[in-house]
């Protein structure tokens, strides 16, 4: 039991590191003086700029960022998913395990009732004959 609880503290700390780095990102997007104002259209941002080579390259060289940056999101979505599965995985792992201790509980209280066991004060099982 003690393994799916690290597997679950575990998905849900690479889950939380996640949004964290995301909200990081969208936070300093946000707030950064220094960015460059977003324009309507390709053309406009080309037309705001210097020469037209060094746009063309700019513009693909900002159309690849974004690219990358797409390819990024999709896989930590990827990732999202996969944790948010394990997570589930390992939820119905609990649950079961709860079942199971539950019929435990419910067997020694029966035995208990029986006189065919004691339970001592400090948690010890002694089987009467």
């Amino acid at each position: 039991m003690k393994k799916q609880f690290m597997a679950i503290l575990l998905a849900l700390l690479m889950t939380g590191g996640v949004a964290a780095f995301i909200l990081t990102i969208g936070g300093a997007a946000l707030v950064n003086q220094n960015g460059v104002k977003a324009a309507n259209s390709i053309s406009e941002a080309a037309g705001n700029s210097g020469s037209n080579s060094s746009q063309s390259d700019q513009i693909a060289q900002m159309q690849d960022l974004i690219k990358q940056y797409q390819d990024r999101e999709q896989q930590y979505k990827q990732r999202e998913q996969q944790l948010q599965e394990q997570l589930s995985q390992a939820n119905a792992q609990v649950q079961q395990d709860q079942r199971m201790f539950e019929q435990v509980q419910m067997l020694l209280a029966a035995l208990q009732q029986r006189g065919l066991i004691s339970v001592t004060g400090d948690g010890r099982v002694i089987i009467n004959r």
